[in-house]
């Protein structure tokens, strides 16, 4: 397709960097998704009491349940210590799949498996009242769930790698592995306020990028 394509876009500026060493450089164009922005007066906080979470008192993981999503080790990491929140990973887990059921193996009371949930209001709540968003994707250019979450303002912490830096903009959280996660977990759940600038720097990358008129 590099080769014979009239065009070529890349999602991710390392995409693009990938294919220019398949193409020349004015054959591609570099176009990231887009999100909406979303503030407290666009989201109803009602749309939480189905899964019984409270504003500001849960986390939210919105990924395929995959190895190269980082599931098991955001699960891990989380599960450590006592949090005095919950962690809620949306999406599709099946027991007959072992790593699904290793992922429900290390998970403590304190996560929430409610299965994939589509529905835009209860979606668009989860990441606006969450405390923060946990992006664990190791690969695949601009993601669509870290750009959404951008968007609505979530203090996000990614997966360090050179997609989500770019994505997320270098005051965002990063993690090596599960160890680095449960470290982090300790210091930013009892941050409180200290959120706050983290969320800023979301609403601000989401703007300079990710608009949809951008």
């Amino acid at each position: 397709a590099a080769w014979s394509g009239t065009h070529l876009i890349a999602d991710h500026p390392q995409i693009a960097a990938r294919l220019r060493t398949l193409t020349r450089a004015d054959r591609i164009t570099m176009i990231p998704y887009g999100a909406d922005a979303l503030t407290d007066e666009d989201v109803d906080p009602a749309a939480l009491a189905a899964l019984a979470l409270v504003p500001g008192e849960f986390l939210t993981v919105i990924a395929r349940p995959e190895p190269e999503n980082s599931i098991l080790e955001i699960v891990s990491a989380f599960s450590r210590s006592r949090r005095g929140c919950r962690l809620v990973v949306l999406g599709n887990f099946d027991d007959n799949y072992p790593y699904h059921a290793a992922v429900k193996a290390a998970a403590s009371g304190e996560v929430t498996f409610p299965g994939a949930i589509y529905e835009h209001r209860v979606v668009n709540a989860l990441r606006r009242y969450s405390r923060a968003y946990v992006h664990g994707h190791r690969v695949g250019g601009t993601n669509p769930s870290l750009v959404e979450a951008l968007g609505a303002g979530c203090a996000v912490i990614a997966q360090d790698n050179h997609f989500n830096r770019w994505v997320a903009g270098e005051r965002a959280q990063f993690f090596r592995g599960a160890d680095d996660l449960a470290t982090l977990f300790d210091r930013l759940l009892d941050a409180g306020p200290v959120l706050s600038p983290w969320r800023d720097a979301s609403v601000a990358r989401h703007r300079a990028r990710f608009t949809w008129e951008r």
